[in-house]
């Protein structure tokens, strides 16, 4: 099986690859099969994922359709699956906070055009280069985040006033609104993520994370539970896509929000490269670095053109993709498609889906993306150890690209030092 190490360097997308070297029939069946598995798994996150970051859950939908088709089609690895990602859960929040979705969606095309300078820069490589005590870190200090971020919905929770987005006045704000605890809802969220977890035990194969989301929703309607839905919150899903339009892309709408870009490119392209790292561990191949960064930025100026939000390579859907025996790009194009025919027949039925069963979800999320068994070898290790905590400390205190680059400062000055950070799998 060629590897695609003789080609990585060039801007060649794989679609185009698998097409030279010939597509059959029963490429296509097993592509559809992981496409409808991989459809199925992002539901219910991409509209979770959209909720817990500010915006209305059909922005995440928008997301993964067109931000997922952009990625299958032009992107270097054949088993990458784009779409809007946990990771970006704290920054798309704060971004929308501060400048509104309008805000939002010129950052996220900014940071496209970047990502795609990136890429034509030929950086893949040396993005791949951050050491890999300082992604652990960041990643768990997300992870932590997004739990603390989805106590509110998960418990029905009403606040005196806004939700602060740091996790210590957070996490003070919900203390003192804990008298408003809805007993209902926090049953339904508590359930709705005991059962994924129980099924991803009992049966992996099964879609856990949809069947849940069903269920409780069946539960809040036939019980008449006072718990907040989406319709409740933000009306009924429309049925398709937008007409597509230009968000502000004038001087003075791109200076406020060039900080966010900034962060979502650092990030999108950590995440993206490290999601295609994984698919290369699980099928022997080799992705282009390069040309997935230059699509990740394609997908990025295309997503909020239709009101999507940040498109990244999602681990966790790419890994189902590959498990579910997918065999090409056309896997994540045919998972876009479906993603449309559900907005297109079936969209008013999440209007019945309660917030707190998406919090429930996202609490999942965030229990996976902290990799556990990986933190508990590099504090095992002090110079590791050293570059985790840093990196995890100053991105809860501050913010995600404080702490890359205070980890990246840390793994460095032990380098310099003689006292060289052992790499993964060291």
């Amino acid at each position: 099986m060629p590897d695609g190490a003789a080609t990585a360097h060039l801007y060649r997308p794989k679609l185009l690859s698998l097409l030279r070297e010939g597509y059959r029939f029963d490429d296509l069946r097993r592509d559809a099969a992981a496409g409808l598995t991989v459809a199925v798994v992002a539901l219910p996150l991409s509209m979770a994922i959209a909720v817990a970051s500010g915006v209305s859950p059909d922005r995440g939908l928008f997301t993964a359709i067109v931000g997922g088709l952009v990625v299958s089609v032009l992107g270097g690895s054949r088993f990458q699956i784009g779409g809007p990602a946990g990771a970006f859960i704290v920054l798309v929040a704060a971004t929308v906070t501060q400048h509104g979705v309008g805000g939002l969606l010129t950052a996220v095309l900014v940071s496209g055009v970047l990502l795609a300078v990136l890429g034509l820069l030929r950086l893949g490589a040396l993005v791949r280069h951050i050491p890999h005590a300082v992604t652990v870190g960041f990643t768990a200090a997300i992870a932590v985040t997004i739990l603390a971020s989805q106590l509110k919905d998960l418990g029905g929770l009403v606040l005196a006033g806004p939700e602060p987005g740091l996790l210590i006045p957070k996490l003070a704000a919900l203390s003192a609104a804990v008298g408003s605890l809805n007993p209902a809802a926090l049953a339904i969220g508590v359930a709705v993520a005991a059962a994924i977890l129980a099924l991803r035990a009992w049966r992996p194969t099964w879609p856990g994370m949809l069947l849940a989301m069903v269920a409780a929703s069946l539960a809040v309607w036939a019980l008449h539970l006072p718990i907040e839905t989406i319709g409740g919150r933000f009306g009924h899903l429309p049925r398709g896509l937008p007409t597509p339009s230009w968000p502000d892309l004038r001087l003075s709408a791109i200076l406020p929000v060039l900080p966010a870009a900034l962060s979502f490119t650092l990030l999108g392209a950590v995440e993206s490269l490290l999601s295609a790292k994984v698919a290369d561990g699980m099928t022997g191949r080799r992705h282009r670095s390069n040309m997935e960064l230059v699509a990740q930025g394609v997908a990025n100026v295309a997503s909020p053109l239709f009101g999507g939000i940040c498109v990244t390579g999602t681990i966790a859907r790419t890994a189902a993709n590959v498990r579910a025996g997918a065999r090409s790009p056309v896997s994540g194009i045919l998972h876009s498609l479906f993603l449309l025919l559900f907005m297109v027949v079936a969209a008013p039925l999440a209007a019945f889906v309660p917030l707190s069963a998406l919090a429930g979800v996202l609490v999942v999320v965030a229990w996976n993306m902290a990799e556990r068994a990986e933190i508990r070898r590099l504090l095992g290790d002090w110079r590791t150890a050293v570059v985790l905590l840093t990196t995890f400390g100053v991105t809860i205190a501050h913010d995600l690209i404080s702490g890359i680059a205070a980890g990246c400062v840390v793994a460095a000055s032990l380098a310099l030092l003689g006292r060289r950070v052992p790499e993964e799998g060291a």
